[in-house]
């Protein structure tokens, strides 16, 4: 099959996809959206959210939907990373065997990912980074597409590890999610209160998505596109030449070349899945929001002024 009749197929099925997603979760088609293409992209992604978002649901539901292995782990702080990634254990003739911890499946939700120490927390960066684990120096590989989705409650910090940097920057979206409106309300409840279970059928197979996210890979993009993907991200450096008076009152951090390439990553994924065969800047745009949101450090003024990441990169673009 062409490439251009691949895109011509993904914007087929991605509508019927959202379609089947749409049988459980009501609303939310941004954040959806936004987890569709990190997943066609290959990246990870994370959820800002208050409990009771249906978070876990609707990860579930786009696994199913995706025909792709879900697992979820839940955060605590007594989670050790052999919890994670499993353990060597002595079968019954003496020999060392490993089994398998939950890190290994297609799609991982890592819930509350915060409740746990960084010990832990960087036990998920070789998988997400590399696709691999290393257990007792053993080396097993991770089955693509393989795919970390973590959720963090921004209320209740009693008790939690913030993320380091370093992992923020493996996440391709920092995702926020909001309360639903008062007519999805309504709709939610009335779905979620009667006995009736929705059947969710998938509507492709683990080696589709690897196909996919070759696809997005293959997609042409203009130099110019690509000039203003990178002189964005280095607007929000507060050293660099292209920095503004704004960023540099406001801003301690900035984005490293990690967002520049998830940028145009995720703008193709977002043209083509708008029927376009190549990103111009206005897909970069669409997606500069959730790529750069937890990729910039505010400093103090920025925190006593009231202003917030998106107002920040809204103001850059």
């Amino acid at each position: 099959m062409s490439d251009v009749a691949a895109v011509e197929q993904l914007v087929e099925k991605n509508a019927l996809l959202k379609k089947e997603i749409a049988k459980v979760i009501i609303g939310q088609e941004t954040v959806i959206d936004q987890i569709l293409l990190a997943i066609y992209s290959g990246g990870h992604a994370l959820l800002v959210g208050v409990p009771g978002l249906a978070k876990t649901l609707m990860v579930n539901t786009i696994a199913k939907a995706l025909g792709l292995e879900f697992k979820r782990i839940q955060f605590t702080p007594d989670l050790m990373p052999s919890d994670i990634l499993g353990s060597e254990i002595l079968d019954q003739n003496k020999n060392f065997k490993f089994i398998k911890g939950p890190v290994f499946a297609n799609i991982i939700l890592a819930d509350e990912i915060n409740r746990t120490p960084p010990k832990t927390q960087a036990a998920l960066l070789e998988a997400m980074q590399e696709h691999s684990v290393t257990v007792a120096g053993e080396h097993h590989q991770l089955s693509l597409p393989y795919f970390v989705l973590a959720t963090q409650n921004p209320i209740e910090q009693e008790g939690t590890y913030p993320l380091p940097e370093a992992q923020l920057d493996r996440f391709m979206f920092a995702i926020a999610l909001n309360y639903p409106s008062f007519l999805e309300e309504i709709q939610v409840v009335k779905a979620t209160t009667q006995d009736k279970i929705e059947t969710i059928n998938a509507l492709f197979t683990a080696n589709e998505i690897v196909e996919i996210q070759h696809l997005v890979k293959r997609v042409p993009v203009a130099d110019n596109v690509i000039e203003y993907a990178v002189k964005l991200v280095s607007k929000t450096r507060p050293t660099s030449e292209h920095a503004t008076d704004f960023v540099k009152s406001y801003l301690d951090w900035g984005a490293g070349p990690r967002a520049s390439q998830n940028l145009i990553l995720a703008a193709k994924a977002h043209a083509i899945l708008n029927g376009k065969y190549s990103p111009d800047i206005e897909n970069v745009k669409a997606v500069a929001t959730g790529i750069l949101r937890h990729r910039i450090v505010k400093n103090y003024k920025a925190e006593a002024e009231g202003y917030s990441e998106e107002k920040i990169i809204a103001s850059l673009l």
